[in-house]
């Protein structure tokens, strides 16, 4: 089967904001996606203060580009996810067309 190559030049990395406390929790994120194959570049978050700093390109996240995506723990500290979620909700620039949260119980 001959691939378009036209499409491949089209494809880019989807970027992903991944905001979440735990190494383990991001190791494991990061290695789902490599085994689904997605195309991608993960930012990490390590907190909700964080995560609103990225968003709004703010001290080190200023030439960052807005997350295609965005895997939001909703136990975090500082500034917890539903916190987060709010605020995203609040921002023109940013807000989401849909949202989703998934939780460990």
């Amino acid at each position: 089967m001959k691939r378009n190559n036209d499409k491949l030049d089209q494809v880019r990395a989807v970027d992903i904001l991944l905001v979440e406390d735990n190494p383990g929790d991001v190791r494991l994120t990061k290695e789902a996606l490599k085994d689904a194959k997605v195309l991608n570049t993960v930012y990490v978050a390590k907190d909700g203060v964080e995560a609103m700093q990225f968003l709004h390109r703010e001290d080190s996240h200023s030439t960052v580009p807005l997350p295609d995506l965005i895997l939001l723990d909703l136990n975090l500290p500082r500034k917890d996810g539903r916190e987060v979620l709010a605020e995203i909700k609040k921002r023109h620039h940013i807000k989401t067309h849909s949202s989703n949260c998934f939780d460990n119980f």
